[in-house]
């Protein structure tokens, strides 16, 4: 067998060991997650003036199935992301592979500060709206299965989108993406934010400008974060020029 076969069927070997872990690690947090499934549920519901409803017995197990995952998912992620740098750390330099370790934790808190931001403050204004919109026309009841993907909706966008400043460092640092372009694009970027927050907030001006403003906001700082990146780069290439 080839070298280059040896060194294919290795990285193989070691992704297969990652994949093992985070599996063994999501496995361990939904069984810890549905032994504490009711309070987690009560947690959920705490803040609802209303009871929620099932149409079935089989929707009790499909809710606890679906809280044990959504749990086990999110406290997986950490275990996710340190694997993918085990992966990747042997064909870094060293001086990348503290750099990329940095990225970690400061993913993490973009993907908490995310979801906080979409169940705290997002979840809130959408129901009130929709509460409100009904009034005494509806008799509200909702079933536990519909509320509960209603709530993913409402948060999981949210945690992707607040890790753009993390994803515009990383393009930068590949040369995909330039401080330049990003401010050259930004009035395009702008409105692409507007038309996201319109459409997933309720149809009034405080909600909007609520979704909005953080938006805008990441997308200022990752500018900010791509121009450091950038010159970074550009002084390392040059001091490789140099050298050479």
């Amino acid at each position: 067998m080839s070298d280059q076969s040896m060194n294919v069927l290795d990285h193989l070997d070691e992704l297969r060991k990652r994949i093992i872990i985070i599996l063994g690690a999501f496995i361990v947090f939904f069984i810890a997650s549905f032994i504490f499934v009711k309070d987690i549920y009560d947690w959920f519901v705490k803040d609802l003036d209303m009871p929620l409803t099932v149409l079935g017995p089989m929707d009790i197990i499909y809710v606890y199935f679906l809280l044990s995952g959504v749990i086990a998912l999110a406290l997986t992620v950490p275990v996710i992301i340190f694997q993918i740098w085990l992966f990747v750390k042997p064909a870094l330099t060293r001086r990348e592979q503290v750099v990329t370790l940095t990225y970690i934790p400061a993913s993490l808190f973009l993907f908490v500060a995310g979801l906080s931001f979409g169940y705290f403050v997002v979840l809130p204004l959408v129901l009130n709206f929709l509460f409100s919109l009904g009034g005494d026309m509806f008799q509200m009841m909702f079933t536990t299965d519909k509320y509960f993907q209603f709530v993913l909706r409402m948060t999981i966008p949210f945690s992707i989108l607040f890790e753009m400043p993390l994803v515009v460092m990383f393009l930068t640092s590949l040369g995909i993406v330039t401080p330049k372009g990003m401010i050259k694009n930004r009035k395009y970027a702008f409105f692409f934010i507007v038309v996201i927050s319109v459409l997933i907030s309720p149809p009034d001006f405080i909600s909007d400008v609520l979704v909005i403003i953080p938006l805008i906001f990441l997308y200022e700082v990752s500018i900010v974060l791509s121009t450091i990146v950038f010159r970074r780069k550009r002084k390392r290439e040059r001091e490789l020029e140099n050298q050479s």
